[in-house]
This record gives structure tokens, sequence and C-alpha cells, in this order.
């Protein structure tokens, strides 16, 4: 009896002496034969001889003392056997058991670590390394880690993939591709011939396309940049982090790039901070130009340090400040972004500046110069050698002229103070002319009525001495001199 499912333990249970013989359905070739017991069968797998092409029987045992699935998993090294054009009768007999001759074929899980220790010199960081092997010890070798290659299906992918497939689709779409990295170097060294990943998707539903679930850095919108700088971003006085993130929005540079800027990559001539290719996403080196406040920023840096070498920003350790203490400032000031319910992050000030250059008419291949992203096309990544740099120059300058639009300068700053000391200068100096008058016509009307015997009235000395006072509220100066004189 021929199943298009598979064979479940209940059925194999209700079997009856009689019965046909039924499919396992799983595994091509595999059947189960009724015996005289009810509830009970044997195990044979009927498949053609590679070598002679007659049709052949294998026993497996008894059931239900061998279960379904070791059967299946006999069945399936068995059929790995006929892949490799081998019978697995005769290999049985040559060897004693085909499954030691099967056993030369490594595990899933050895055969991946030894790919992994293979290509990890060719991964661009540490960090990538140890997530490529990390996503297979956690979502793959707890399931299948420990098969045989010769009995890996598509449906044992699935199952490692089926709780993440629509949770993480991400994390799932790149577990599928290190997994079929691995059998393909499995089928490069003939442990396989065939591919068991191949159709794994069959097994699983649909996944949001990329599109669907792209989800970007939230940005500050460009218009509100020069109010975050001239108030937020200045607030701090003279910060490390404050001024590493200005030189970040100010640049449109990615905050890696600007974390670990060198001094040796700084031109304080030519106005260039060149960032060697090593550090680059895109592995070609990219000059910077330097405006004005960039330089500013630098030069307090390079006066503060002693040795002007290796970091030009340092945390506490002296290792490069971490991209944390930069999202830090944003969140803690709870800096709105473009995207709902989203603080703004560092990267999105990329996001900003591209939109700046594009509403304010500047040139989009200008625009993405500065950003360092490469060309599309590799023709003209072929022909064009330019990187631009005196037209992405004042093109920068624009933009900072545009951020810092709302900062004032130092002498603003000193002339703002010197006329507020002025204005309350002439206060006092008003004040106090003011008050003599008032003082000196109160001893005035005080002398008229001592020198004047027909004129007595006691209430006057009490008129003055209430007068003298409200002019002391007046000009409290004047009052703080004659207390310290008496």
């Amino acid at each position: 009896m021929h199943r298009n499912y598979p064979l479940s333990d209940l059925q194999a249970l209700r079997m009856k002496p009689g019965d046909k013989p039924i499919s396992d359905g799983t595994v091509l070739g595999l059947y189960l034969f009724a015996s005289a017991k009810e509830g009970a069968g044997k195990w044979i797998f009927r498949y053609k001889s590679p070598q002679t092409g007659k049709r052949r029987e294998m026993g497996f045992g008894g059931f239900p003392s061998v279960s379904i699935d070791a059967a299946r998993k006999k069945a399936e090294v068995a059929r790995e056997c006929l892949r490799r054009r081998l019978d697995p009768l005769e290999v049985k007999k040559q060897k004693g058991s085909y499954s030691a001759q099967m056993g030369r074929i490594p595990t899933f899980e050895v055969v991946a670590r030894q790919y992994h220790s293979q290509i990890s010199a060719g991964f661009r960081s540490q960090k990538h390394n140890d997530q490529w092997i990390y996503t297979l010890e956690k979502y793959v070798f707890p399931i299948i880690g420990k098969e045989n290659l010769a009995t890996l299906t598509p449906a044992k992918f699935a199952s490692c993939l089926k709780p993440i497939w629509l949770a993480k689709p991400e994390t799932a779409r790149r577990v599928k591709e290190r997994c079929a990295a691995v059998i393909r170097w499995a089928l490069a060294h003939q442990y396989l011939t065939s591919d068991p990943i191949a159709n794994v998707k069959a097994l699983l539903p649909r996944q949001p396309t990329r599109r669907e679930r792209v989800c970007h850095f939230p940005a500050l919108p460009w218009r509100a940049i020069p109010g975050f700088i001239g108030g937020t971003l200045r607030s701090g006085g003279d910060d490390i982090h404050q001024n590493m993130l200005e030189l970040v929005i100010l640049t449109a540079c990615r905050s890696g790039e600007i974390r670990r800027m060198q001094w040796d990559e700084i031109d304080f001539h030519e106005r260039t901070f060149t960032i060697p290719a090593s550090r680059m996403k895109a592995k070609v080196a990219h000059r910077v130009p330097l405006t004005p406040r960039v330089l500013q920023i630098l030069e307090n840096e390079r006066n503060k340090s002693a040795l002007r070498q290796g970091l030009v920003f340092k945390s506490r350790t002296g290792a490069a400040v971490t991209d944390m203490a930069l999202t830090k400032i944003l969140r803690a000031s709870r800096v709105a972004s473009d995207t709902k319910a989203r603080f703004a992050t560092t990267h999105g000030f990329r996001s900003s500046f591209r939109d700046w250059a594009s509403e304010n008419g500047h040139s989009g291949e200008l625009a993405d110069r500065t950003l360092a992203h490469s060309l599309r096309s590799a023709v003209e990544a072929a022909y064009h050698r330019t990187d631009l740099l005196e037209q992405r120059r004042m093109l920068m300058l624009q933009w900072e002229n545009y951020c810092l639009q709302n900062v004032r300068s130092v002498d603003e700053d000193r002339r703002d103070a010197e006329a507020k000391q002025l204005d309350k200068l002439i206060a006092e100096a008003k004040a106090f002319r003011q008050a003599e008058e008032i003082r000196a016509y109160i001893f005035a009307v005080v002398d008229r009525c001592d020198t004047n015997s027909f004129v007595v009235d006691h209430r006057v000395r009490q008129w003055a001495n209430w007068a003298l006072r409200e002019v002391d509220r007046i000009d409290p100066t004047n009052a703080k001199f004659q207390s310290s004189q008496n």
C-alpha cells in the first residue's frame, strides 16, 4: 500500500495478519509487512541493485521492537548507499554492517565546524565570525547536529527553521544560507551525492519580502538639526561625546569612522581626514574634507593630547569610544525622529544629510560620494575614479553653515555679556543720580525747619527718616557705603 504521508505508530499497531504491506511514506522503498500477530510486523527495504539491476529486499527487524524512526534511519543510510552506486546488502556482507561503512560520513555539526574553520579567515570582523557559528549552535545543532549527513532530509532542516522562519525572518534566512553552504562543502568532499536542503522552502510558509520587513534607522528630520545642535548638543559645554556626535553630523561619516579616527589620518594643512580602506564598509579609502568647525574641534583635541598618536577620541580605558556613548545623548535628550515612537539614532544623521542635499538642489552623485556609497554601475566605477574632493568641500561648508545657524559664536557671546554689563552700569548710575537729588531735597527741608524758629513740627524729622530709608532702597550701593563708614 503506497502512502503520501508518513506512517504513524497508531496505524502500525492496527495492522492485522494478512494485511497488505504499508509503505513508510517518508523513505522510498521502506515497507512494513504484517506478521502472524496483530499489531506487529517486519520492516523490509525494497530497492533495485545499482550493480546488477535486479530488485532486492533488505530486512531491518520486526515492529514494534524496531521503531518507525529507527527503521527510517536505517533505510536512509541504505538509500545513501544507493546514491553512491553501492548495493546495501553487498556492503553489509563485506563489512559486516553497512552502517560501519556509512559511519565514515561525519555528523552535520562536525562538517559545519570544519567548514567554518576554513572560511573564518575571510571574514571582515571577529564579530561576524562569532555570529556565523553561533546561529548554527543555537538553532541547528541542538536538533540535527548529531545526525549523520546521509540521514538529513528537507523535513529535518525545516524543523530547525520553523520556530524562527516568520518570527525572525532575517535570522532564518542567514541560518538557511549557512546550512546550504555547509551542505555544498559536504557535496564537494563527496560526503553526499544530493542536496537535502535544496527544497526546504517548499515545507515552510511564505516569508515577508525584504522590502516588506525593512526598517531604516530612525533619523532626526533635517529641518530640526540647527535647533538640536544650537540647543541640546551645545548645552553640555566641551564634552568629548557631544563633540564626537557633532563631528558625525558635520562630516556625514559613520559613527565607527569617527570613533576610530587616528591622528595620522588627519592632515591639518590639506584640511582632510583620510579613512583607510580597512575601516571602510566598501573597502575603499575615503577622503573627508574638514570644515572650519570640524577643524576647531580637532585642534582643541590636539591641544589636549600629549602624544598626538593613536586614537583621537579615547574612552577611560584608552580604547575607542563605544557607539552607545553617542546614542545615550540622543536617548537622554529624548530626541524625536521621523519614525513613530522611536528616538533618533546616530546613523540616522547620514539620512538627514542626504535629505537636506536633495531638497536643497544639490547633486545626488555628490551627496552619495560624500556618504562614501559605492557606484551601482561597475562600468561607471571603473572609469569614474575621482572623488570630487573640492566640490564636496563646498557642499560640506554649506551643510555646516546650515547646521550651525542657531549656534552663537564666542565673539557674539562676549559682546552680549559686555552689553549686559553696560546696561547694568547705566541703570546704577541713573539710580544713584536720582537718589542724590532726593537726598539733597530732604536735607534742604530739614535745614529750613531747623533755621526757622517759628516752624515747630516734630513730624518733619519722622518724615525725613522715612524718606531716607526709601532712597536707600533705590540706591542700595550708597546705603552699604554709608553703613560701612558708620
